[in-house]
């Protein structure tokens, strides 16, 4: 009989889980979740961080682009001088007769400059990405592009501000602000 109350009185005591051990699973799965979320979050900000550094290049890559298409005497035309930095304020837009991304219009080489200069520009400034309501939805954070020449070499810069700071980018001073937030892209060819 005295057995029968052991098993009896075991049997009794291992119904269920205790408050405490679901207290302690309960911690450990929120835990698990906010790091997860976390990770998500890290994840998003460094996607869009990826995403800015691939546009500056690709920018970087069309400008040159544009001026290997044109005539490589009108190089200086491309250049950048102190009181121009690409990005800052969008140039006027050139006239319609003079754009020349339009069929049958035959442009000279400094006509085709000025519009390559101002579609770079747009670009820059996320003006080829619109809303429906017109609004500018493209294009870097504070993007400014710079463009230099020694000889047939030439450098371009396209600088813009990351979402966190880390540290200036300090590759070339004389293009955008410096801050903290500052990033480049420094992208050099040769022009024939």
């Amino acid at each position: 009989m005295n057995n029968i109350l052991m098993i009896s009185h075991q049997k009794k005591n291992q119904k269920g889980v205790t408050f405490l051990e679901v207290l302690i699973a309960m911690v450990i799965l929120v835990t698990g979740i906010l790091g997860a979320v976390a990770m998500q979050a890290t994840a998003k900000q460094s996607s869009f961080d990826a995403m800015q550094r691939s546009l500056a290049s690709s920018l970087a890559q069309d400008i040159i682009s544009r001026i290997r298409a044109n005539d490589a005497t009108n190089l200086a035309l491309y250049v950048s001088n102190p009181s121009d930095n690409y990005g800052e304020v969008l140039d006027t837009e050139p006239d319609e007769a003079f754009r020349c991304n339009l069929p049958m219009v035959m442009c000279t080489p400094q006509q085709l400059a000025t519009h390559d200069r101002y579609e770079w520009e747009l670009a820059l400034l996320g003006g080829d990405v619109t809303r429906l309501n017109g609004d500018r939805n493209g294009g870097l954070i504070n993007g400014r592009g710079c463009v230099f020449q020694t000889g047939n070499a030439l450098t371009v810069v396209v600088s813009w501000n990351g979402r966190n700071e880390i540290r200036d980018s300090n590759k070339s001073e004389a293009c955008g602000t410096a801050s903290l937030q500052r990033r480049q892209v420094v992208v050099e060819a040769f022009i024939i």
